[in-house]
């Protein structure tokens, strides 16, 4: 009977949710009204992970609406969900941030977690190097109109 759960389980697993606390994310959840359905989008801050990474995995995601702190539960690998953006990265020393639901002002920030955005300086830089790249076959590709020599073997044509 286990084995049978166990491989349904396996089924349903999301892959690639490499989602932690400090994460700003943007959940995208299914919701049904009558015979209607429509997609909602609740962004907010990653306070807590729960339940390890498996099909019970949970995370408490909070943000704040006029003033009131608004806290939910998103089972990650729920058929629900439809999909997690992570927005950006904060660098944080714990794994649960229930500090900030009393923090407030310059405490209730976290700080950009450093490597996310030297990932993206490495990006940019791959990017300008194809270009170049991409240039310079160009270069090589087109005759050279303007050297003399070019010019010297056309007129003995």
């Amino acid at each position: 009977m286990s084995i049978k759960l166990d491989s349904f389980n396996k089924v349903q697993l999301k892959q690639g949710m490499n989602i932690r606390p400090g994460d700003t994310v943007r959940v995208h959840q299914k919701i049904k009204e009558g015979d209607k359905e429509r997609i909602q989008v609740f962004e907010g801050l990653v306070i807590a992970k729960k339940h390890g990474r498996g099909i019970n995995a949970t995370i408490t995601v909070r943000k704040v609406v006029e003033g009131i702190g608004v806290e939910r539960i998103f089972p990650l690998h729920s058929p629900s969900v439809e999909k997690m953006e992570i927005v950006k990265s904060g660098k944080v020393r714990r794994a649960k941030l229930y500090f900030l639901r009393t923090a407030k002002g310059k405490r209730a920030k976290l700080k950009n977690r450093e490597f996310s955005s030297a990932i993206a300086d490495e990006e940019q830089e791959k990017a300008a190097q194809e270009e170049t790249v991409t240039e310079t076959a160009d270069k090589q590709a087109e005759p050279a109109e303007d050297t003399p020599e070019s010019t010297e073997t056309q007129e003995q044509k």
